[in-house]
């Protein structure tokens, strides 16, 4: 029944999310890393958040991408550098800053705090997967990400959402996540 609970909660989030997009500008779109390749591609669940923050950037609310995401156990690639290479590929010609320690969610808000420090940032658009954003949202009230930037979500419509909806297994595993987070104590 708790499953059930949160499943109901991140959907809402979600679907929120994705019919009320972020409309202010930011310094910073915060991309958060996943599995860099899938089936030899690049995976679309990590390219659609990409495109998200590339599409942030078009319309003019960030001219900065933060790409997040350490090694990738699974095919031994540096998250972060797949999706620099990504945003590059797709014609994308302004700042790309990286953090590529990360390996997960706690530690890419956590990382990416002293980077954002260090350049002088005050306000991120924080982007992921739909069904992640709640979780994200959870660590950053937690203090996560530190308590000095004015931080907004934008939910990516990737493939993984497109193909599959609440049925992707990343959407099936986030509960866990959460469950896992709150006995440890991350919010």
């Amino acid at each position: 029944m708790l499953y059930i609970c949160i499943l109901s909660l991140i959907y809402n989030y979600a679907e929120q999310l994705l019919n009320n997009p972020p409309l202010q500008n930011a310094d910073v779109v915060l991309i958060l890393g996943n599995r860099a390749y899938l089936n030899g591609k690049p995976n679309p669940c990590l390219t659609g958040r990409v495109d998200k923050g590339l599409t942030l950037a078009n319309e003019g609310l960030t001219s900065i991408l933060v790409m997040s995401g350490g090694l990738d156990h699974e095919d031994k690639k540096i998250e972060a550098l797949t999706m620099e290479a990504y945003a590059r590929n797709q014609g994308f010609k302004g700042t790309i800053l990286l953090e590529s320690q990360s390996n997960s969610t706690l530690e890419n808000l956590t990382f990416s705090r002293i980077i954002l420090k260090k350049n002088g940032i005050k306000s991120v658009i924080i982007t992921s997967e739909p069904f992640h954003m709640w979780r994200i949202r959870k660590l950053v009230e937690a203090g996560s990400l530190g308590n000095e930037f004015n931080v907004s979500f934008a939910a990516a419509t990737t493939q993984c959402r497109l193909n599959c909806g609440i049925l992707f297994k990343g959407s099936l595993r986030e509960p866990l996540a959460i469950i896992f987070n709150y006995a440890k104590g991350y919010f």
